[in-house]
C-alpha cells in the first residue's frame, strides 16, 4: 500500500516540480536519460541532474530516501494521511531549494532533519505538548542490567509499547532511540531544556518496561 501510495504521489509532484523549475531555468524538453540502477548512482549525480532540471535525478533521490524519510516521520505523526502530507511537503521543500544538497555531508541526514521539523511543527498545531512534567519530579537512576537487557532485546515489543505511549513521550523516545539524537539536540528542537528531555525520556522507558512486565517477559 505505501509503494502505491509512493508511486502516485510521484507522478504527481514530479509533474509539478518539473514544470516549476524548468519555467524559472528557461529549460525545455530534455531527452530521456538511460542511468544504471540507482544503487550505482551516486547522490552528486542526482544531485546535478535535478540542477540540469533533469526527472531522473528527482526521481533518484525520491526513490532513494522516501522510505527511510516516511518512517522518521511516522515515528512522529502517527496518522498515515497526515504523515503522508508530510512527507509531500518536505521533498517539494528539498527539490524547490535543491542546490543546497550540493553542501551537505549526507543526504539522507538532511532530508529526515527536515522532514523531522516538519513533523515537530504539525503536532505542535495539534497543541501536543513536551513540559507538562516537573523538572524534578523524576530521578535519573540506572536501571539494572536485567531490565536494560530486555527494553534492548524485545525489538517488536519495545515498539508496539512506544506506540502506546503518549504524544509528547513517544515524540522523545523515537528521536532518541531511532534518530539517535541526543537529549540536548530533542531540547532544542522541542524547545525545552535537557534535563526535562532526560526526565520524560525516563519517565517513557519506565512506562515501556513495565508494559514488557504485563507480558511477563521479567518477574
Amino acid at each position: 500500500m505505501f509503494y502505491l501510495k509512493i508511486l502516485r504521489f510521484s507522478v504527481t509532484l514530479f509533474n509539478k516540480l518539473r514544470l516549476e523549475y524548468r519555467s524559472t531555468q528557461n529549460i525545455g524538453k530534455l531527452k530521456l536519460l538511460h542511468l544504471p540502477p540507482l544503487e550505482k548512482i551516486t547522490d552528486k549525480y542526482l544531485i546535478e541532474l535535478c540542477l540540469d532540471g533533469r526527472d531522473e535525478g528527482f526521481t533518484g533521490l525520491y526513490n532513494r530516501y522516501a522510505r527511510q524519510v516516511y518512517n522518521s516521520i511516522s515515528r512522529i505523526v502517527s496518522h498515515s494521511g497526515e504523515a503522508e502530507d508530510i512527507l509531500q511537503d518536505t521533498f517539494c521543500a528539498v527539490f524547490n531549494e535543491v542546490g543546497k544538497l550540493a553542501n551537505v555531508a549526507s543526504v539522507e541526514a538532511w532530508v529526515r532533519r527536515l522532514a523531522i521539523n516538519r513533523s515537530i511543527s504539525h503536532i505542535r498545531r495539534r497543541k501536543i505538548t513536551f513540559s507538562d512534567l516537573g523538572e524534578m519530579d523524576l530521578p535519573d537512576e540506572v536501571e539494572d542490567s536485567a531490565k536494560a537487557d530486555i527494553f534492548d532485546s524485545k525489538v517488536e515489543d519495545v515498539r508496539n509499547s512506544i506506540q502506546e505511549l503518549p504524544e509528547g513521550y513517544k515524540t522523545i523516545v523515537n528521536l532518541h532511540i531511532f534518530e539517535k539524537l541526543t537529549h540536548e539536540e530533542i531540547a532544542v528542537m522541542l524547545d525545552l531544556t535537557a534535563t526535562n528531555v532526560r526526565t520524560q525520556y525516563h519517565r517513557a522507558k519506565k512506562k515501556i518496561l513495565l508494559s514488557l512486565k504485563d507480558k511477563c517477559y521479567y518477574e
